[in-house]
């Protein structure tokens, strides 16, 4: 009587094989990573950059100062006729204008999102060279559906918080990664696609309209 195979024998001999064939294979060669780690752009210029490139994006981009950032945040409402709009818990009271339908988040769903005017969020930080902002779920920053379904959404970014490059980027974000296990929104203009017939279609995977208030600190 010949005893049937076990389920696991396939699998064991294929292990088998991809063992044998480390054990003889000779050390790989050391990935050689040329690409630039670290930016050269003063604060200035990696503000000027990451509005370039926002703009590029066909996102609106606006260098503010501090005092100015509540009077840019109702401008920026009323200039798409939006009044009724969502906040994080953790959005400053200095950046709430009056006149304004805010509506604190309380794990809304998504159908309630969709009927609110806009969204008021902070960010984590922004990449100057691809012109792409970061949310890690920070209290400022939201759930990543604040950000995905109403179809404005109006992001504060300090030019403290601006990176030249992408290493950069996740150089800082290891540790939200890593050690908070934070999830990770990365936002480079209004949500497009291009996917039927070449034509681009604007609001299909998230806003289709994003204006980014970049706060200056100290003079350009």
């Amino acid at each position: 009587m010949v005893a049937a195979a076990k389920v696991s024998d396939p699998r064991e001999l294929m292990l088998a094989r991809v063992r044998r064939a480390i054990s003889g294979a000779p050390t790989p060669a050391p990935v050689v990573r040329s690409y630039r780690r670290a930016g050269t752009h003063e604060r200035a210029a990696r503000v000027e950059l990451l509005c370039e490139r926002l703009r590029d994006y066909r996102a609106e981009a606006d260098v503010v100062r501090p005092r100015q950032l509540r009077a840019a945040i109702a401008e920026a409402f009323a200039r798409h006729d939006a009044v009724r709009v969502a906040v994080p818990a953790g959005v400053p009271a200095v950046w709430r204008p009056t006149g304004l339908e805010l509506i604190e988040d309380s794990d809304q769903d998504a159908c309630d999102l969709d009927h609110l005017d806009g969204v008021l969020t902070g960010a984590t930080l922004a990449i100057a060279e691809t012109g792409t902002i970061v949310l890690a779920g920070a209290p400022a920053d939201g759930r990543r559906a604040l950000s995905l379904v109403p179809d404005l959404h109006v992001c504060v970014v300090a030019d403290a918080q601006i990176v030249e490059l992408v290493p950069e980027a996740f150089d800082r974000l290891s540790a939200l990664v890593g050690v908070e296990s934070r999830p990770l929104t990365f936002i480079s203009g209004p949500s497009a696609t291009s996917d039927i017939e070449l034509s681009r279609v604007e609001g299909v995977h998230g806003p289709r309209r994003l204006v980014v208030l970049v706060v200056v600190s100290r003079p350009r």
